[in-house]
């Protein structure tokens, strides 16, 4: 008999979401995180967007949970008293040239299920936004931003009180498989060895790593996970902007954007610097790639006005010349071992489709 039905590994915004879940059905669940605390790397180092669901291709996991996960955060915020604002989001063309794939955008959000998408002229988005320059503009106004440490103290909170426990400054080391489950070795100052019914990696930037070191999976089952850093830039002074403002999206990212957060800061990014080790340091001199793409739609910002923010790190599943790809989520029926459910690539949206993830990690294990 196990001594636990789940152990979660990682305590970021998805790991959180799913011993939430998990206790909800009525498991006993321990999560063990490295970590001194909650959600100390890829959720607390994002842009704190609550994202409509448009950018994704139709059918895939990140289409789907991203737009079921908005629904349900913003009916988790409202009950659990976590602060998010509902300001929405301008996608904009600064030429001809990006019109049609901002254009397109709509098609494919509405596909997705969001409802609420506008397409506005150059005109009337500067009515919205007069400092802006565009030929033409999406308007997404289900996109907000929240409180994404709130939010995750909310749901701490909650797979507490139903006796989810939480091992800090307690890393994964090894996981082997038996007849009852996994016998789980865990480090740090008080090394534990667990037994449990269940296993799932919400380990994000390690998620490959943690997948290496149990027994028993078929490594064809692991991918390589590369690093994404995206760097951010605060403006000095106030911004003459309420809403958010995207760019044409890229390859690998949505573009330097504008956000803003509560407390009404206005920050730049993330750009796209492929790494090969973890460092959250800002380089000052990126600022210049900074404002060259900021002016394309905010050609008066001022000269000398940006100052390096911070850095967060996308796991991404493929390199510079890779099309992005969709998350991961892999159970019992792709290899094979009843109880284990591995994530992998789970960067944006992740933070939006969390409560969906972890509902989707529910529906795996209950094959």
């Amino acid at each position: 008999m196990s001594d636990i039905d789940a152990i979660v590994i990682g305590a970021g915004a998805v790991g959180l979401a799913a011993a939430r879940a998990l206790t909800r059905t009525g498991r006993s669940v321990v999560v063990l995180e490295g970590g001194e605390g909650i959600g100390q790397e890829t959720s607390s180092r994002n842009s704190e967007v609550i994202h409509s669901g448009i950018y994704y291709p139709t059918g895939s996991l990140k289409a789907r949970l991203c737009v079921l996960g908005r629904r349900e955060l913003y009916a988790f915020c409202d009950a659990h008293g976590v602060s998010y604002s509902r300001c929405g989001k301008l996608i904009v063309a600064t030429d001809e040239a990006e019109l049609q794939a901002v254009a397109a955008l709509k098609t494919r959000g509405e596909a997705n299920g969001v409802d609420d998408l506008v397409w506005l002229s150059a005109a009337e988005a500067k009515a919205l936004e007069p400092a802006l320059s565009c030929v033409g503009a999406l308007h997404a106004p289900s996109t907000g931003i929240l409180d994404s440490h709130g939010f995750m103290l909310a749901l701490q909170g909650d797979a507490a009180d139903r006796g989810a426990m939480f091992a800090f400054l307690t890393p994964f080391l090894h996981a082997e498989t038996d007849e009852d489950g996994f016998i789980v070795e865990a480090g740090g100052a008080d090394p534990m060895r667990l037994s449990a019914s269940a296993l799932i990696n919400t380990s994000g930037l390690a998620a490959s790593n943690i997948a290496d070191r149990i027994d028993g999976l078929n490594r064809a089952f692991v991918p390589r996970t590369r690093y994404a850093k995206g760097n951010y830039f605060a403006l000095r002074g106030r911004s003459p902007f309420r809403k958010l403002i995207y760019p044409a999206p890229q390859t690998h990212g949505l573009g330097v954007h504008l956000t803003l957060d509560l407390g009404g800061q206005t920050r730049f990014g993330p750009d796209v610097e492929w790494v090969d080790e973890i460092g959250y340091q800002v380089d000052p001199r990126r600022s210049e790639g900074f404002s060259e793409a900021i002016r394309r739609y905010w050609p008066a910002l001022p000269d000398d006005s940006l100052t390096p923010a911070y850095s967060g790190i996308r796991p991404k599943l493929g390199g510079p010349n890779d099309p992005a790809a969709d998350f991961r989520i892999d159970g019992p029926e792709l290899h094979g071992i009843r109880g284990l459910v591995n994530l992998f690539g789970i960067e944006s949206p992740g933070l939006t489709s969390s409560l969906a993830i972890a509902e989707e990690i529910c529906g795996r294990l209950e094959g």
